[in-house]
């Protein structure tokens, strides 16, 4: 009688302890499950302000390269005003030589003009008919009044040309002028836009880094509280045991649609830098809980189950299983859903020296 009752005494104690343990680690993985949560909140943040940055990077670069042209365009114009200004100068240098020379040769003609009268008065005066004759059958009267006035009507055609012509220049060089202000006012604008997109992509930047810190602290956080929960796992290793003592084999799982890729991603996710013995032996362990009592029955389920794997919390696994997984992880995955399991155990963690097990690469097995 004495003993029984010391026996059932042992056992509540074992329940007390065993309930206290199974206290501390629910609390634990509640601990975990908020950090992996806030995790991936913060990712997803990052995420969207990245496709933020190369949206504004793309947006800056359609910018630099409208900027590029118009200053082309401005300089185009520019060079074409200088030149209007030049032909204009030279226009107006000819339109001022060619009315010098009308002028003196009015007042060339005026003279001359008068110079005849007079001799003409002088040998009417003097009668010197026979050198009056002569001049008037020269005819050299009319053709040099003929002449003088050829003169002057080609003077003065050239003169309304040249002055049309420069009207002319005028007009294109007050439209070029305000093709310049135009493109100026536009490129002002855009640069102004750029430094805009400039702001933003720093501001955007900035908010990324803040992202990045607070992930890494996050990542170091979730690090120390897989270490506890490794040091939980050690505490219940006999629960473990048990469940190992179940004897699943992976082996025996029948693979689904969809399981090749979800395993690989996980591999990758799990194990990427590990070597391919510590590939094989994560996939092992997933196919081993599929296959106990103990889990999910199904590689799904066994992979999204709360709590387990921090690359399915974090949306890190989300990303690779969308990209698709490298060719050793996905190779890896074949040969398990084939039947080659390598371990019999049902966890992995960082071998940190905290539990004792098969110890591949980073990983200890257990």
């Amino acid at each position: 009688m004495m003993k029984k009752g010391r026996k059932n005494l042992a056992l509540l104690l074992i329940c007390l302890i065993l309930g206290s343990s199974l206290t501390v680690f629910a609390a634990t993985e509640k601990d975990l499950e908020d950090t992996k949560e806030k995790l991936e909140d913060l990712q997803e943040q990052k995420k969207e302000t990245d496709e933020k940055i190369d949206s504004l990077e793309d947006s800056k670069g359609e910018l630099e390269s409208s900027l590029s042209d118009m200053d082309k365009q401005l300089t185009e114009i520019s060079s074409s005003l200088t030149e209007l200004e030049g032909s204009i100068s030279e226009k107006e240098a000819l339109i001022e030589e060619t009315e010098k020379k009308l002028a003196e040769a009015e007042e060339r003609s005026k003279k001359q003009y008068e110079d005849m009268k007079q001799r003409i008065r002088f040998m009417y005066e003097n009668g010197d008919s026979s050198l009056m004759a002569s001049i008037l059958n020269a005819g050299s009267i009319s053709e040099f009044l003929n002449r003088t006035e050829y003169v002057e009507a080609i003077s003065r055609y050239d003169r309304e040309k040249l002055k049309e012509y420069q009207a002319k220049l005028e007009a294109l060089k007050q439209d070029t002028y305000k093709k310049q202000q135009e493109m100026s006012a536009l490129i002002a604008s855009t640069k102004e836009n750029l430094q805009q997109s400039e702001s933003e992509i720093d501001k955007a930047k900035k908010m990324s880094e803040s992202y990045a810190k607070e992930i890494e602290e996050q990542k170091a956080y979730e690090a120390k509280l897989e270490q506890q929960k490794a040091q939980e796992d050690a505490a219940r290793m006999e629960e473990i045991k048990k469940q190992e003592e179940e004897g699943a084999n992976g082996a025996n799982v029948v693979a689904q649609a969809g399981d090749l890729e979800l395993l690989a991603a996980l591999i990758q996710c799990e194990s990427e830098g590990e070597p391919y013995e510590g590939k094989l032996a994560v996939g092992s362990v997933v196919l081993n809980r599929v296959a106990s009592s103990y889990f999910p029955n199904s590689v799904v389920g066994v992979i999204y189950q709360k709590g387990q794997f921090s690359p399915v919390a974090s949306g890190r696994f989300a990303t690779v299983l969308a990209q698709g997984a490298n060719g050793e992880c996905t190779q890896a995955a074949q040969e398990v859903l084939g039947g080659r399991i390598t371990t019999n155990a049902l966890y992995f963690r960082r071998n940190t020296g905290t539990i004792q097990g098969t110890v591949i690469g980073n990983h200890v097995f257990y």
